[in-house]
């Protein structure tokens, strides 16, 4: 039975992308997979890496069940919107205070190299876009698929990452996100 960690990202509880996370979830059920799930918007945790690496700073309980459920997973998917060519800043804040040193990768001794500590995982990214996603991946070079496939989990040792890139969302009209949603939900009953 495959363990499907689902993150959501976007700071409003009303937003298409809990819809989207929603759909997953109901996809998911369908394959009898077993899911977990975080709602950052819901986590009380400083977002703010005050120190940067140079000196720890305490995990709130919220942070630290959210690092047991992201070990406990094979399949993380991440639902969030693209502000700005990014996440939002509570997903920033919270993969900042979550992927550390000793927990997601571990620092080589006098190499510039790391230890991945979440090799064998897969991962689904599903973000929304108020542009098209052919303007998003043709003009911008999608910034924020890079940062985090490449800069984010491919650098913690989760190699097979998929993107479902969902746009434009603010001028769509109802059957377009009703067809997202279902497409969504058969994505989450084939565990992709």
């Amino acid at each position: 039975m495959k363990k499907i960690l689902i993150i959501n990202g976007h700071p409003d509880k009303e937003s298409f992308n809990f819809g989207l996370s929603e759909s997953y979830k109901k996809g998911a059920k369908k394959s009898n997979a077993e899911i977990k799930e975080i709602n950052i918007r819901e986590l009380n945790f400083n977002p703010n890496l005050q120190f940067g690496y140079r000196k720890r700073t305490s995990l709130e309980p919220d942070l630290l069940d959210a690092q047991i459920k992201l070990k406990w997973a094979d399949h993380l998917v991440w639902v969030y919107p693209v502000w700005w060519s990014s996440v939002p800043a509570i997903m920033k804040g919270f993969l900042d205070r979550v992927l550390l040193p000793g927990f997601a990768f571990n620092k080589r001794e006098k190499s510039l190299f790391s230890d991945k500590c979440f090799t064998g995982k897969t991962a689904r990214i599903i973000c929304t876009l108020d542009q098209p996603a052919w303007y998003y991946k043709w003009i911008y070079r999608n910034p924020s698929h890079n940062a985090m496939k490449k800069g984010t989990l491919s650098f913690i040792g989760v190699k097979k990452v998929r993107i479902t890139t969902i746009g434009p969302i603010r001028l769509s009209k109802e059957k377009v996100r009703v067809k997202w949603l279902k497409k969504v939900e058969k994505l989450g009953q084939m565990n992709k």
